[in-house]
């Protein structure tokens, strides 16, 4: 659990692939925002109370439509009452898979608010058509022992890891794609110290990454 100045962020890695599931609770409101249902809906539910002793769930928003990210979010959903939210090209096949109406569609350059918080919507095409990220910067003014004004923390599913970007099967025209997206939405846009939050794995900041750039782009994966 990471308590930042208007935000408390927590994490839950579920399901076969450990998917990263992420909570955020605004701490004005107490209103929540959950990152990706993917599995294991009992476990993702008492996270959900965790945060709200109460069980509030505003919004799931769901990465991108591949079926180890949104195994959880029909029975989710069905329990907390939560909007589902997914990026505008995937909202078809999350449906499709999950019988969840997506009520929400969102597009580079959205913003999504929990509470009184505000998170920009990046689009990062290429993994899937619809892979959204979502970024949350913390105030100029952040205070709290943990904050650093300023600072980004971006939810990237699974277009941005340690590493490299997101799988796109060798297709050059997808890869391509993709790494413009994240070069020039993500890398052109945060400072070094943002920290990304995949779908998958461990965290890691843009400043750590951006070294490998130029690697990525040759090798195309």
């Amino acid at each position: 659990m990471l308590t930042l100045d208007r935000l408390v962020l927590r994490q839950l890695a579920v399901g076969p692939m450990d998917n990263d599931a992420y909570l955020l609770t605004c701490r004005a409101t107490g209103a929540q925002l959950l990152v990706d249902a993917a599995a294991e809906a009992d476990r993702l539910l008492a996270l959900v109370r965790d945060g709200s002793p109460d069980g509030r769930l505003d919004v799931v928003v769901t990465t991108h439509a591949h079926h180890d990210h949104l195994g959880a979010l029909a029975e989710v959903v069905r329990e907390t009452g939560a909007l589902a939210a997914a990026g505008a090209d995937d909202a078809a096949a999350v449906t499709a898979a999950t019988g969840v109406e997506v009520g929400r569609f969102l597009r580079h350059g959205d913003t999504v608010r929990v509470g009184e918080v505000e998170l920009a919507v990046v689009g990062l095409r290429g993994h899937t058509p619809g892979s959204v990220a979502l970024a949350y910067t913390e105030p100029a003014t952040a205070l709290a022992p943990s904050a650093v004004p300023g600072r980004a923390h971006l939810f990237t599913g699974d277009s941005l890891f340690p590493g490299g970007v997101g799988n796109t099967q060798r297709d050059p025209e997808r890869f391509a794609q993709l790494y413009g997206d994240v070069v020039a939405r993500v890398f052109d846009v945060y400072r070094d110290d943002t920290v990304v939050l995949p779908g998958h794995g461990r965290p890691t900041t843009l400043g750590a990454e951006r070294p490998h750039l130029e690697e990525w782009r040759e090798r195309g994966w």
